[in-house]
């Protein structure tokens, strides 16, 4: 039985767009793995029908252990990490005492902002450098450096 080069493309095609409406990330490389078919299936189209499904289930294999390789390897990125961000000096914009909150501005947007909400152990007078010493919630603690 001869399958028709399309017939691999229209199934990967409809697997690939399976994976819009199911978000499981993993049929779509089944969907590719059956596009690479259709494409050898063109190239050599006496390739007979349990030689396809063969190099469909392997293909599909080498195409998801290879994501899962590359996805475990994948380093988290620390620029976006409040620990990334301590100690970082910013200018108090508004004054901050052990009871009032006050505002710090940074040279630098930290974690996307560059001015933030701030608490501190001591009164400190608005214009002085300040050190990012933790962030808690969406307010910074800041010391005098």
């Amino acid at each position: 039985m001869e399958m028709q080069w399309w017939i691999w493309l229209v199934f990967g095609i409809a697997l690939i767009l399976l994976e819009l409406v199911l978000p499981t990330f993993f049929i779509l490389w089944f969907g590719i793995g059956a596009v690479l078919v259709a494409l050898t299936a063109l190239v050599a189209p006496a390739l007979q029908l349990d030689m396809q499904v063969l190099l469909w289930v392997a293909l599909s294999s080498v195409t998801t252990l290879l994501w899962f390789k590359v996805f475990r390897n994948k380093k988290p990125d620390l620029r976006w990490t409040a620990d990334s961000v301590i100690g970082e000096v910013g200018l108090l914009t508004a004054s901050v005492s052990q009871f009032q909150k006050g505002r710090v501005r940074f040279q630098k947007p930290v974690l996307g902002n560059e001015e933030w909400t701030c608490i501190a152990d001591s009164d400190i007078a608005a214009g002085e450098r300040v050190r990012l010493s933790a962030i808690e919630g969406n307010i910074v603690r800041v010391t005098r450096p």
